[in-house]
């Protein structure tokens, strides 16, 4: 769970794992390529419509642990949305955006700490 964050964040309920996550896996395990790519909205759209309650937000941390345990292999996320990589260079490409993602978060975390570290209060 991150901070700041304790319902989108939350450990899947069991609702999400045994229900949800097999529906949404089933779903992103034939969208092969940029162009068969789907973006939360509509994944959120589509389970919505079929009587599924589901957020933006918890969306996301559904795919992360479809991601995380290998449900799908090879899904990553673009601009266009959701879709299985078909090349290692895809596949480079996005992990690449990945590592500059966590470079980032780092150089923002290491500054705050230098901030917090002269703070007076």
């Amino acid at each position: 769970m991150i901070q700041g964050f304790n319902t989108e964040t939350k450990t899947l309920s069991e609702y999400e794992q045994n229900t949800l996550c097999p529906i949404i896996a089933r779903g992103l395990s034939n969208k092969y390529g940029k162009a068969n790519a789907i973006t939360n909205k509509n994944i959120c759209k589509a389970m919505m419509k079929a009587g599924y309650e589901i957020s933006d937000a918890r969306l996301r941390k559904i795919i992360n642990h479809i991601r995380i345990s290998g449900m799908v292999k090879c899904v990553i996320a673009t601009s266009s949305g959701y879709y299985i990589a078909q090349t290692k260079s895809e596949m480079k490409n996005y992990l690449d955006s990945l590592v500059g993602r966590e470079q980032a978060i780092a150089a923002v975390r290491e500054s705050l700490e230098q901030q917090m570290a002269v703070m007076d209060v």
